[in-house]
């Protein structure tokens, strides 16, 4: 499911609209847009930092955004689809950039 949900990207041309816009279809409210943008806008760079893997950084963003681990791992995989270009180029080549068997043990995904 979850590994769809990356790959369904929005088609809109700006992506933190439709980031926004995601988290509000996922049922994820956010108080600040513009900090919710902002926290998903530094979802790539965490992930790209040496010894970081998916489960670390949806703890770091649930921990940042005051959510438990389900809605901050459903938040970092909206924010991969997002403004993660390279990782879901990957994802449409059959390749996985990241272990998306992780999200199958973080928050019932």
């Amino acid at each position: 499911m979850c590994a769809a949900m990356l790959v369904a990207a929005p088609a809109s041309a700006d992506p933190t609209t439709d980031f926004i816009d995601s988290l509000g279809t996922a049922g994820i409210g956010t108080a600040d847009p513009a900090q919710a943008a902002d926290l998903g806008q530094s979802v790539c760079p965490m992930l790209s930092q040496p010894g970081q893997d998916l489960a670390d950084t949806a703890a770091r963003v649930a921990d940042t955004g005051g959510m438990s681990l389900g809605p901050g791992t459903m938040f970092t995989g909206l924010a991969i689809a997002a403004f993660c270009p390279g990782a879901m180029a990957s994802l449409a080549n059959g390749e996985s950039p990241i272990p998306l068997g992780l999200l199958g043990g973080l928050g019932g995904f």
